[in-house]
């Protein structure tokens, strides 16, 4: 098993600022979750054209975000696209408070995962009893009021994101030995936020 890698931390605003625009980041999702696929494919599932698709895909290219997977093909008629690194990517809104436009984009790169998530989460919850027994019973929603200060929380994410990485790399290796039996893509989503009642 390969020693697991940071994900990459965007601080250049043009970057982020691609991320503004939720076509492209609902694509980003999708090619990472598929691993490779066309613009033909994604259009499929996102109800575009494949030009737009495209258009928007070379754009995720030009910012390092997705790449050509030269090796998908088998007859080059098609491009294939995947993402650049598995190992994903993240951002600090400090790195973009210091002006307007990045605090704006902060704000508009975050409201749009969110968004995208919750409208995935609403998905999940009205095909629930196509899931069957086994995945409905494990799946699972929790919320949990604490009482921490700014680097208790900071040590909790740490925490909880070493706990994902390591699930996320025994399903690698599960599939890579060709375990595929009632495997899934599996989205889980944990927040971690102050709030005053």
């Amino acid at each position: 098993m390969r020693p697991e890698r940071e994900p990459e931390r965007i601080t250049d605003l043009a970057r982020l600022r691609a991320f503004m625009n939720p076509l492209r980041m609902r694509l980003y999702r999708m090619l990472y979750a598929a691993g490779t696929a066309t613009a033909s494919q994604l259009a499929e599932r996102v109800d575009e054209t494949p030009s737009l698709v495209s258009y928007h895909l070379r754009k995720l290219a030009e910012h390092g975000f997705v790449t050509e997977a030269d090796d998908a093909g088998s007859d080059g008629r098609e491009r294939w696209w995947r993402v650049a690194s598995e190992d994903g990517w993240g951002f600090r809104d400090s790195d973009f408070a210091d002006t307007p436009e990045g605090a704006a984009a902060v704000g508009a790169v975050t409201r749009g995962l969110f968004d995208i998530r919750a409208a995935q989460y609403r998905t999940y919850l009205d095909q629930r009893a196509a899931w069957g027994e086994a995945w409905t019973d494990a799946a699972f929603s929790s919320e949990w009021l604490l009482d921490l200060t700014p680097d208790e929380l900071n040590e909790m994410s740490d925490e909880l994101e070493e706990v994902a990485r390591r699930w996320r790399e025994r399903g690698k290796a599960a599939r890579a030995a060709g375990d595929t039996d009632a495997r899934e893509h599996v989205s889980v989503h944990l927040y971690g936020f102050p709030f005053r009642p």
